[in-house]
């Protein structure tokens, strides 16, 4: 297999041209679904009427982001889209397409194995893109400089003009929210990295995205972007701020107090922890909550005024704390005790 082939095999597992991964029925979930996918110089989008585009691009590294002896390709290529998608729903969006640029190993197409975990990245990459009827319009392949895999994902999505939800509009008083639970994803991880390099990875967790699992079972290997949940905040006008959380609650909350010039005050007795974190004793699951990462829930703020629902597009939603005046973001136990809380999640660049 060459790289023509790849691309034509990667065509036809998508419709043909990359349009629709399930046909007309796509058509009504996303109206804006590509004119032109894989086979032309560009792809061509129609944009719905009214609404503004959205793009967001994230890198997925071997041997920062994933390692080929830990997460299963079908893994490595649903957490690739996942990072996209987790961003538009923080911005309320819907999906529209997406662009892959994969580079690959020297020799990797003329290996059977090579072949298969290229199969097998696909099949979790459309597996997510599936669920969210998010076509593959276009991308680039190359050879790797480097021996690693290399990937990075563009996402396209649109949201009614001037409407998209922003870091931006958070005020003091304003209720925070988060999604879901925390720590899951750190806490797998570090599972992981105690079963050590060179296990094969759990069966069950590789067969997951086939059965398109949102159980939370597998929060590292399988993250569940909160799309719906992005849709639902916009439509009903629920969120003021929003922010996914790929770096971990307390740097991710640095960032929308930033960007909304204001600070925050969590509970700590509120934090919804995952069970896979809570197995690692409090301090331990604290920290995964706090600092971990990879979670892809979303943090929100909404006017105290506003009735939060206790889930929103059948997510669990936790009131979590609220945004102050300053600039300070501290951390409240449950016998009234403040301390600073400083971002601590994952650096990007170090």
């Amino acid at each position: 297999m060459g790289e023509l082939a790849l691309i034509e095999r990667i065509r036809s597992g998508w419709g043909g041209g990359g349009i629709s991964p399930r046909g007309s029925r796509d058509r009504r979930r996303n109206p804006g679904n590509p004119i032109l996918g894989i086979g032309d110089d560009c792809a061509i989008l129609r944009v719905p009427k009214g609404h503004e585009l959205l793009v967001t691009t994230d890198f997925t590294l071997e041997g920062r982001h994933f390692r080929r002896d830990w997460h299963p390709p079908e893994s490595v290529g649903h957490r690739a889209l996942a990072r996209g998608l987790s961003d538009l729903a923080a911005m309320g969006a819907l999906p529209l397409a997406a662009f892959l640029s994969l580079a690959l190993p020297g020799g990797t197409l003329g290996s059977r194995t090579g072949r298969r975990w290229v199969e097998r990245f696909f099949a979790g990459l459309r597996g997510l893109a599936e669920l969210h009827a998010v076509p593959l319009a276009g991308g680039d392949t190359a050879e790797s400089p480097s021996g690693l895999v290399l990937a990075d994902i563009v996402l396209v999505g649109t949201a009614p003009a001037g409407r998209a939800l922003r870091r931006s509009g958070g005020r003091p008083g304003d209720a925070l929210y988060v999604t879901g639970e925390l720590g899951g994803a750190a806490a797998e991880l570090a599972a992981m990295e105690r079963r050590g390099a060179g296990k094969r990875p759990s069966v069950l967790a590789a067969r997951a995205v086939r059965a398109n699992d949102s159980s939370g079972a597998h929060p590292q290997l399988y993250p569940q972007p909160r799309v719906a949940v992005g849709l639902a905040l916009l439509r009903r006008r629920l969120a003021t701020a929003a922010i996914d959380l790929s770096d971990g609650l307390s740097s991710d909350l640095a960032h929308l107090c930033h960007e909304s010039g204001v600070g925050a005050e969590l509970s700590l007795a509120a934090l919804p922890i995952h069970p896979l974190a809570l197995r690692a004793g409090a301090e331990q699951a604290i920290d995964f909550a706090l600092n971990g990462g990879e979670d892809y829930e979303l943090v929100f703020a909404a006017p105290s005024a506003v009735k939060m629902p206790r889930s929103v597009a059948g997510v669990r939603v936790t009131r979590i704390g609220r945004l102050v005046r300053g600039h300070a973001v501290s951390l409240v136990d449950s016998g009234g005790r403040r301390r600073p809380l400083p971002p601590r999640g994952w650096e990007h660049i170090v």
